[in-house]
């Protein structure tokens, strides 16, 4: 029935012991982008077309039969009952039955519900995992749905949400001295300076790593170019590429940061790992 419609609605109501299993099930329901009306009110109209109505009820109470069922049936709405008691006036009512019925409970003195709460989650469980099946339901659909997740995070994020622009990018000009672009690293934090020309194109790139590399040679900080040291023709990507994806690069390349640059080759951001790290794409 939810699958029947590409804008299909589905409103879910569980009464008793069946209340724990109510939240597993609705939400994955509404992961899979079926709008989740909630409970049918016991006041006023309802007026939202064509809902599945699911219930879980392991004992149909009088007020559910006089207020919530008429309401269901004149509304013309299909009625999925989970149920432990096909006999039960809900049961009868009901379009579909999906029976959740146990033999015993685990509880020792036979009273609390614990089998039958176990049978009907694992069954609000299948019938969402059949639903996002036959949708066609996608990892691109569930970042959608949860945009502040890992999955949503990693899959919806862009570098250009987290990278450092403007003023906040670590960069000097070709012919700064070496001295100078230490001042530049340490005052922007990033562990990194990018090396531009007049035009803002990146050149290159000087790194703590580079440092290193530099102290092992016999020169003067005050005196040499940072061209003479640093590193030509950096790894580079855009403001478009998702975050995750510059993860990788940077793990392929076995480096600690990127320099980000628009289409003609021009200087527009800088991040690190600690960058990604905090945006939670690891």
């Amino acid at each position: 029935m939810l699958r029947d419609t590409d804008d299909a609605h589905a409103v879910i109501e569980a009464r008793g012991s069946a209340n724990p299993c109510l939240g597993s099930l609705a939400l994955l329901i509404v992961v899979m982008s079926v709008t989740l009306l909630g409970a049918l009110p016991l006041k006023g109209p309802v007026t939202r077309p064509e809902p599945t109505q699911s219930a879980i009820n392991p004992n149909t109470a009088p007020w559910w039969e006089l207020t919530l069922l008429p309401r269901i049936k004149r509304l013309g709405v299909p009625l999925v009952c989970l149920t432990g008691n096909r006999n039960s006036t809900l049961a009868r009512k009901a379009d579909v039955i999906l029976d959740v019925s146990v033999a015993e409970e685990a509880c020792p003195l036979g009273l609390a519900p614990t089998a039958s709460t176990t049978a009907a989650l694992a069954m609000g469980d299948a019938l969402a995992v059949a639903l996002l099946q036959d949708r066609g339901f996608t990892r691109e659909d569930f970042a959608r749905s949860h945009p502040a997740g890992t999955l949503g995070r990693r899959m919806l994020l862009h570098v250009a949400d987290i990278m450092h622009t403007g003023e906040r990018i670590p960069q000097v000009t070709l012919g700064t001295s070496l001295k100078d672009t230490l001042v530049e690293m340490s005052h922007q934090g990033l562990g990194m300076s990018a090396v531009v020309d007049g035009a803002g194109r990146v050149r290159g790139i000087y790194t703590d790593g580079d440092l290193r590399r530099t102290l092992e040679r016999p020169i003067h900080i005050h005196t040499v170019r940072v061209e003479q040291v640093m590193t030509p023709d950096p790894v580079t990507v855009t403001p478009q590429l998702l975050a995750a994806e510059a993860l990788r690069v940077m793990e392929q390349r076995k480096i600690n940061g990127l320099l980000i640059v628009d289409a003609a080759g021009a200087l527009v951001g800088a991040l690190n790992m600690h960058d990604l790290l905090r945006a939670g794409i690891f």
